[in-house]
């Protein structure tokens, strides 16, 4: 008789070790941020039906914290009277807020020189990168703090990630992004079938990847003093069955194409063809992980001529074609019924 798959997990292997994290929460943390970290880890150790994680509260002083929604929650200790840890959760929502980054450095300078994981989540990346911790790495922070933290710290790789894993560190946009930030570390442990198992609780139609970008709202990104390039974005969103020439949209917009192109190179970074292209591509994954439609009608809804040549396109932007996409999306069906 076959194991089921929540039976099976190390199965052929000895017991899981017992991984020990420490959530630090500093002043107007995001209580959602922290509790969907706890459910995520909670959520392993009952489909696992053994423990695989503990967790901690910390707080700088071990004292009560109060979160950005005025909510105060008890912490079990301080940071240095904490047992041996293998990872510490960082977690800041407000960077207004003053306090002791002296104290924060001298609390968790002793893990990063045991190799624990650090990790930032939200705005706490900025945190880290003041007291010197992500110098040198990749790291991410909520869209909302890009500027700030890219203009901040020179010496450390700022992406637009949903989260970035380098080595010993970590860092995580927060929100959303915590789930598969989690459930991703999970996978590196356990393996993909368990977090795809656990995901399901949380109902996820994937588990996002790290790479993946945070969706940032244009008007954010370029401010409102560009009127032209949001009305040829909002164009480009409006016509992604039959795709505009960029003569087009520049015409419609009423500027040259040589204007047209350099709004987008000055504010996005891109050319207005590649822009679109990322805009339809992104409309097909969506519709490929939420709809029935077949691979041939996402392709043509999305202005693809062929079936072919949306394979191959799709292939070169996201690293795996259409099908394979669609099959990731059905996997965790598939290990429900196991």
């Amino acid at each position: 008789m076959p194991i089921p798959l929540r039976k099976r997990l190390h199965a052929d292997s000895a017991p899981p070790t017992l991984r020990r994290y420490g959530f630090l929460l500093l002043p107007r943390f995001s209580l959602s941020s922290y509790a969907l970290a706890m459910d995520v880890l909670a959520a392993a150790n009952d489909r696992a039906e053994r423990k695989l994680y503990d967790t901690l509260t910390l707080s700088l002083d071990g004292a009560r914290v109060r979160a950005a929604n005025g909510i105060d929650l008890a912490a079990d200790l301080a940071p240095e009277f904490a047992p041996k840890l293998d990872g510490i959760f960082v977690f800041a929502d407000d960077l207004n807020v003053d306090f002791d980054c002296d104290l924060l450095a001298q609390q968790l300078m002793p893990f990063a020189q045991e190799g624990c994981l650090i990790a930032g989540m939200e705005t706490a990346s900025f945190l880290l990168a003041r007291i010197g911790l992500l110098s040198g790495y990749r790291a991410t922070i909520h869209w909302e703090e890009m500027a700030r933290f890219s203009e901040a710290f020179d010496d450390v790789i700022v992406s637009s990630n949903l989260f970035e894993i380098d080595r010993q560190r970590a860092s995580c946009a927060g929100g959303a992004a915590t789930l598969d930030f989690m459930l991703t570390l999970i996978g590196q442990q356990h393996g993909n079938e368990f977090a795809a198992e656990i995901s399901e609780r949380f109902s996820l139609e994937r588990i996002r990847p790290g790479s993946e970008r945070q969706r940032i709202p244009l008007a954010t990104r370029i401010g409102g003093s560009q009127p032209k390039l949001t009305e040829a974005v909002s164009l480009m969103e409006a016509n992604i069955e039959e795709p505009l020439s960029t003569d087009d949209i520049a015409f419609y917009v009423g500027v040259s194409r040589r204007q047209l192109e350099r709004l987008f190179k000055q504010y996005l970074n891109t050319v207005p063809s590649r822009y679109y292209l990322e805009l339809r591509l992104n409309r097909a994954r969506q519709l490929l992980q939420q709809t029935s439609k077949s691979i041939v009608q996402i392709g043509l809804s999305c202005g693809f001529s062929s079936g072919p040549h949306f394979s191959s396109t799709y292939r070169n932007h996201f690293g795996i074609t259409p099908r394979e996409e669609r099959a990731q999306r059905a996997l965790p069906a598939r290990h429900g019924e196991a």
